[in-house]
């Protein structure tokens, strides 16, 4: 049987810094709150819109600051991402050694899956597994639990992330924990959160998976 590999996308396949946070400032603008400091919007890359807006706008805004958010993200925002150097030739050795690879992302799929395409990388994937637009497997152990049930044959499922979520799904659906510090979280983040092993660049990459 073969290795499942899930790939976070935003942090670990791709940089999308800037499409994130400009759609977050679009929202708040919108709804007419101040702009957090630089540092805030960096550690908004990973976790759920979900759970990123109640800190921004309130439980009662959240719904309308989600709205907001994705209305710039679906227009131009999915266009301002750029893939990690590296991570195209990473994917390629690991699918070419036997692995089936997946995208496992709080994104919503159909976004997610449109990143993947445009950008080069859909060919590596059998499937791209997100949320959905309600809220609906927004985490990491609720998506990654219904990514298995999906595909239950592989010997061993392996997940690959930039931040805690990632790892802290992985280790409750019993998956290997394998971090990248190339990304939004910090190697104490990842090591605190169970990785396994922790790639410095996409080039390190197949050397842990395969």
């Amino acid at each position: 049987m073969t290795t499942h590999v899930y790939f976070d996308l935003d942090g670990t396949l791709t940089d999308p810094y800037e499409g994130i946070t400009k759609c977050i400032l679009y929202a708040l603008d919108e709804l007419g709150f101040p702009h957090p400091d630089d540092d805030y919007l960096y550690s908004c890359i990973g976790p759920p819109l979900w759970d990123t807006f109640p800190e921004l706008v309130g439980d009662d805004l959240t719904r309308k600051a989600v709205d907001l958010y994705r209305e710039r993200f679906v227009d131009i925002g999915w266009q301002e991402n750029k893939p990690y150097d590296g991570i195209v030739d990473a994917l390629d050795a690991i699918a070419t050694a036997g692995h089936l690879l997946f995208v496992a992302t709080a994104k919503p799929h159909k976004h997610a899956a449109r990143i993947v395409e445009h950008f080069g990388m859909g060919e590596f994937f059998a499937t791209v597994y997100g949320s959905e637009l309600d809220g609906t497997r927004g985490t990491k152990t609720e998506l990654l639990e219904f990514a298995i049930g999906r595909n239950p044959g592989g010997a061993r499922h392996v997940m690959v992330g930039d931040r805690k979520h990632d790892l802290i799904g992985a280790v409750a659906n019993q998956m290997t924990p394998v971090g990248v510090a190339y990304g939004y979280g910090s190697v104490e983040e990842l090591e605190g959160a169970g990785a396994t092993a922790i790639a410095a660049s996409p080039v390190d990459l197949p050397g842990i998976l395969i």
